[in-house]
């Protein structure tokens, strides 16, 4: 496992100075597979842009969810071409349609415009304006390190805004906190932050090319850890690396959500770094993930 990471480990480049270098090593690092004829892009007329989006289909539906997928790549990297193979697979090992969306990236587009769009998505996809309608029930929030981050905000968003309840969401290694320096309260910043795949450093980098301004540290929808109030959020799945400095923080919400009264599961994954998601589905790692996953959904299913 950490011989197949290393090929995927780049130099600790300044990111806030080099972040379209970035994109492309992701891109290098994730190729696209197209040749898949069980997905197909279409475009969500939502507000304030349009976003193109991809849908996944597995070779047999086995019930009527549909799973909105929220990439991760730091705000400022990753879209749906780098995740063809993860969201392929997601598909496959859970029976589910899977639509990934391209939302808005840092640093051209600030704090909160991720959040917006994929918010805008779900709407959009509750309200039937898609070739792929969910009612509310049925629609699952799944979202991988910044895409994990965007998916706990959204749910945050919608019980303030009250369009639509979240049901379920899984959310794996996700970043909750606003800060990872000598300051942090999580002892994986520390023992995980400086020699894998992802150094706390450059999550820092990344949250200062996400941010617009200051006090964009101070918002909820920004680190959902500093959400006041859990209570009505959706039955979760938290899944988290033994090597990753995000490890502690994502734990940490998921103590915050079971102390407000949510049904919680989570899962520390031995032996992973962060980023472990994204490799092909034969690794122990991957495998167990689609199987904590597909358990979940189906323990948590409101049927056809």
């Amino acid at each position: 496992m950490l011989a197949a990471l290393r090929t995927l480990i780049y130099p600790d480049l300044d990111v806030k100075q080099n972040y379209l270098v970035e994109r492309t090593i992701t891109s290098i690092a994730h190729p696209s597979i197209k040749a898949f004829s069980r997905m197909a892009y279409f475009t969500l007329e939502t507000v304030p842009v349009p976003l193109e989006c991809a849908v996944f289909l597995p070779p047999r539906i086995t019930c009527g969810d549909v799973i909105l997928y929220i990439h991760g790549g730091g705000w400022i990297a990753g879209d749906i071409d780098s995740y063809i193979s993860t969201c392929r697979n997601l598909a496959r090992f859970s029976g589910r349609i899977v639509i990934a969306v391209n939302y808005r990236r840092a640093p051209e587009h600030k704090f909160p415009a991720a959040v917006e769009d994929c918010y805008s998505a779900a709407l959009a996809l509750i309200r039937g304006k898609s070739p792929f309608r969910a009612d509310e029930k049925h629609l699952v929030l799944v979202g991988d390190s910044a895409g994990g981050n965007i998916a706990a905000a959204l749910s945050l968003m919608a019980a303030d805004r009250g369009d639509f309840h979240v049901h379920r969401q899984v959310l794996i290694y996700p970043s909750m906190a606003n800060s990872h320096g000598e300051d942090s309260p999580f002892e994986s910043v520390r023992v995980n932050g400086t020699d894998y795949l992802l150094t706390s450093k450059r999550v820092d980098d990344y949250m200062a090319l996400y941010s617009g301004e200051g006090s964009d540290y101070s918002n909820p929808y920004f680190a959902p850890l500093l959400a006041e109030n859990l209570s009505g959020q959706p039955t979760t799945l938290l899944i988290t690396a033994e090597y990753d400095p995000l490890r502690d923080e994502g734990e940490a919400y998921a103590d915050r959500l079971q102390a407000a009264g949510v049904t919680v599961e989570r899962h520390r994954i031995p032996d992973a770094l962060h980023g472990f998601f994204t490799l092909p589905a034969k690794f122990a790692q991957v495998k167990a993930t689609h199987n904590l996953i597909k358990g979940f959904l189906d323990r948590n299913s409101y049927g056809k």
